[in-house]
């Protein structure tokens, strides 16, 4: 097609394309069009095929003309951006747009203008001198002994209490509840049968724990409670309320001893209580292993992209939100859409909003990060060797448990999943690279719980 072109990038990494197609080209199309029609067209007092064309322009000229020029911005668009450099074609969730009303005249050059976010165009011209702290944590015999409780718990057998027994911490009750009002009349939207949860785990949304605690099955009370005007629940917060409570149910945990017959229970490869405590040691120095090199690479990135400043199209953020939201609806076991209609705040708002503006801050720095990493790898040309994926397989292979043979299985039998483990292959390197040229120095000593959360050591399961 005839035609010049001429890119023009502007703030924010978008981009201003202006187009100007040859009279004739126009025209042509405009001719070939009108003829397509007067082919096809039936109109009264003409053979189909027959239509004079001027009659034709007569009864649908603007339309022909509209047709005519929507057709060429299409098939100019889709010729420059197929032979575009990556920087000059439009994010694939940026669609372009007309920049005005172009001047749609057949006896003239058609002249257009379009307007679209594009891939930011970086140069990263600071990547050494930067200084990383990492927390210190070690694995110690506490560590361990907590996990061996947690582990005690979950294999523990829940029987019945007995009939004179009373509620006590860690003890499972069944409760009916419902809110009174003032005159103490039930509240019937509160009402809820059969609620069941761990006195002093904090489950029970009401949090009057400590109230049941001395309650035998059968027994009913009245709770009231006043709740600070910082609480949580902005439904409760500053109210005084009053609770009907009545126990249908009590049951306790009957918690195994710690030893050889309990690490057998967890996984037929323990044979002994030491393996068990052996693998839960492992299993915790590697997460806190993992959990470090994050955080030191993501404290390295994150000074990266304060050091080298990047404008953001608001499409690519956009997106990044819209992919959050999505994942979270995912975990939810529901459409984005539906949940959407169900997060309503206190203030009438979509909590999506609430949200987006939340996730903000950190949905641009991964950007920004992201953006620099695949630079610096396309720049320094990193790539990933057959000889490093099979050691990758070897490393997943210890990890989980599974033979080097079973991960290679799965792993060639799933593109998509092999193209991340190359991916964090290179990703390792490029990392290595950096840290020779920055200094990381010891940060603050933190115990295993700060750092992974309470059961973390996730054992006995076989991979």
């Amino acid at each position: 097609m005839n035609f010049t072109k001429e890119f023009t990038p502007i703030e924010k990494s978008r981009m201003k394309l202006s187009i100007t197609v040859k009279q004739d080209e126009v025209q042509n199309r405009y001719a070939l069009l009108t003829k397509k029609y007067a082919k096809q067209l039936q109109i009264p007092g003409f053979r189909k095929g027959k239509v004079p064309v001027k009659v034709l322009e007569q009864k649908f000229g603007d339309t022909l003309r509209a047709e005519t020029y929507d057709e060429v911005i299409q098939n100019v668009l889709e010729e420059v951006f197929e032979s575009a450099d990556k920087y000059s074609r439009p994010l694939p969730y940026s669609q372009p747009e007309l920049d005005g009303t172009p001047d749609f005249k057949l006896d003239s050059d058609l002249v257009f203008t379009v307007l679209y976010d594009v891939l930011p165009k970086v140069e990263i011209a600071k990547t050494e001198g930067f200084t990383v702290s990492v927390p210190e944590v070690s694995v110690t015999d506490t560590d361990i002994e907590k996990e061996l409780a947690l582990i005690q718990e979950r294999n523990a057998l829940v029987i019945d209490c007995g009939e004179g027994d009373t509620v006590k911490n860690d003890n499972i009750v069944t409760i009916n509840y419902v809110q009174l009002d003032d005159a103490d009349a039930e509240i019937e939207s509160s009402k809820r049968n059969d609620f069941v949860f761990t006195v002093g785990k904090g489950q029970f949304h009401y949090g009057v724990d400590d109230e049941l605690i001395g309650m035998k099955k059968g027994e009913e009370k009245v709770i009231s409670k006043t709740y600070p005007a910082e609480h949580i629940d902005k439904q409760l917060a500053g109210k005084t309320i009053k609770l009907k409570v009545s126990v249908t149910a009590l049951k306790r945990k009957d918690l195994p001893a710690i030893d050889d017959d309990l690490a057998q229970d967890v996984s037929e490869k323990y044979k002994t209580l030491a393996d068990l405590k052996a693998d839960i040691s492992k299993n915790l120095t590697r997460q806190v292993e993992d959990v470090l090199n994050r955080k030191k690479t993501d404290n390295l990135l994150k000074q990266m992209a304060e050091a080298n400043p990047i404008e953001l199209p608001e499409s690519m953020v956009k997106a990044e939100l819209e992919g959050r939201w999505a994942m979270l609806a995912q975990r939810l076991g529901m459409s984005p859409e539906s949940l959407e209609k169900l997060t309503i705040d206190i203030n009438g708002k979509l909590s999506k909003a609430s949200a987006m503006t939340e996730w903000r801050a950190e949905a641009e720095l991964r950007l920004k990060t992201r953006i620099i990493v695949e630079k610096l790898m396309e720049e320094r040309g990193i790539t990933a060797s057959p000889e490093d994926v099979e050691a990758e397989y070897a490393s997943i292979a210890e990890r989980t448990g599974a033979s080097a043979e079973e991960v290679k299985k799965h792993y060639d039998g799933n593109p998509r999943e092999k193209e991340y483990v190359i991916d964090d292959i290179k990703e390792k390197k490029l990392y290595t690279q950096l840290f020779e040229k920055s200094t990381v120095k010891p940060g603050e000593k933190l115990t295993v719980e700060q750092l992974l959360g309470e059961g973390a050591a996730d054992v006995g399961t076989d991979a």
